[in-house]
C-alpha cells in the first residue's frame, strides 16, 4: 500500500505521444532540481499548467515492520520542461531550481522520454545505468517490448537492455534474454 497516492509525473497525459519527426519539434529542457525537489516542482509546474515529464517508478521500503510503496524519481534531481521562455521562468520561480539545461536535440530526447515512459508502464523492473559506454545497438524483436532499441549489456553473467537518455548520459537497464533481441544495422 502507498504511502501517498501516485502524483502526476506527466502533462499533459498526451505529451509524449507527439511525434519527434515534426519538422520543428517543441522545444525541450532538463531541469536539475535542489535536493529532493523532483515532484514539488512538478506539482508547481501542474498547477501553471506548464508541460513536464518526471519518470517515477515505485519502491517498496520497510517502516516500522510494514512494506510501504513510494514513488521516486527514476532520474534523481531530473524533471523535463517542454517550452519556451515562460516555462523556464515559471521554474525558477518555484525556487526549486538549481539549473536549466537546453536541449539541442528535441527528437532525440523525445524518443528517448517515449522508450523510458514504454518501459514504465509495462511495469519492468528497472536499474538506472550512469555514465553508458558504447555497446551493441538492438531491437527488441517478441514479447511484451516488441520494438524497443537499447543497447545490450552484460553484467555479472545476465543480460542486460539498457535504454538510455543519451542527453543525460544515463538510462535504465532490465534483465532480458538474449534469444529476443536482434542486431540493429
Amino acid at each position: 500500500m502507498p504511502i501517498l497516492a501516485e502524483e502526476a509525473s506527466i502533462f499533459p497525459e498526451s505529451l509524449l505521444d507527439e511525434h519527434p519527426d515534426s519538422p520543428s519539434p517543441p522545444r525541450w529542457m532538463a531541469v536539475y532540481t535542489k535536493a529532493r525537489q523532483e515532484k514539488a516542482l512538478a506539482r508547481h509546474l501542474l498547477q501553471h499548467e506548464v508541460r513536464f515529464y518526471l519518470p517515477l517508478v515505485t519502491k517498496q521500503n520497510m517502516i516500522r515492520g510494514r512494506v510501504v510503496q513510494t514513488w521516486l524519481p527514476l532520474f534523481s534531481g531530473y524533471l523535463f520542461v517542454q517550452g519556451g521562455e515562460a516555462e523556464r521562468l515559471h521554474c525558477l520561480t518555484s525556487n526549486r531550481v538549481s539549473q536549466i539545461i537546453e536541449v539541442h536535440d528535441s527528437a532525440t530526447l523525445t524518443h528517448d522520454l517515449q522508450n523510458i515512459q514504454r518501459l514504465i508502464q509495462a511495469d519492468a523492473p528497472l536499474t538506472v545505468e550512469r555514465r553508458l559506454q558504447p555497446g551493441q545497438l538492438v531491437r527488441v524483436v517478441a514479447g511484451p517490448m516488441m520494438g524497443l532499441e537499447g543497447m545490450v549489456v552484460t553484467y555479472r553473467g545476465k543480460t542486460k537492455l539498457v535504454i538510455s537518455v543519451q542527453f543525460l548520459q544515463q538510462g535504465v537497464s532490465l534483465k532480458i534474454d538474449g534469444c529476443v533481441l536482434e542486431p540493429i544495422g
